[in-house]
């Protein structure tokens, strides 16, 4: 069974965590449905997508179509089983913003509003995690 999943930061292809990322890409970009706020957040600077449906900006991203074990190597980059790591969810995302495709449910790491200190946050909210935003990046050690 395969599992579509949208990425929005470190997983992206090109960015520093995609050797975790295994899966197959969609073509093209995609949008959340809903506005989220998009952070970079602490000293490593790690893009959070907070789960304040509503709140934020559309917010850019890829997905990609992964087999059960990249998707629980996603899981363990992404610390879901730990208290204070992400969430894996389901949203609906839009291929190509604005051009009135039906939307598609995807899986997502979101971080639990509660856990974000906003003097934490070094950046945001944003609408896409770029290049320039991985650059300031630091893995957990």
């Amino acid at each position: 069974m395969r599992h579509r999943v949208f990425v929005f930061g470190t997983l992206k292809e090109g960015f520093p965590n995609f050797a975790t990322n295994r899966g197959t890409r969609l073509p093209g970009t995609f949008a959340t449905k809903e506005r989220y706020p998009l952070y970079l957040v602490g000293e490593r600077c790690s893009p959070w997508l907070v789960d304040r449906p509503g709140e934020g900006e559309h917010v850019l991203g890829q997905v990609f179509e992964v087999d059960p074990g990249t998707l629980d190597a996603m899981d363990r980059l992404e610390r879901v089983h730990e208290p204070d790591g992400y969430r894996r969810v389901r949203i609906a995302v839009e291929a190509d913003p604005g051009a009135g495709t039906p939307p598609v449910e995807v899986f997502v790491y979101l971080k639990q509003a509660a856990h974000l200190d906003v003097s934490e946050v070094r950046l945001g909210p944003l609408r896409e995690y770029k290049p320039e935003h991985a650059m300031r990046y630091r893995p957990r050690q």
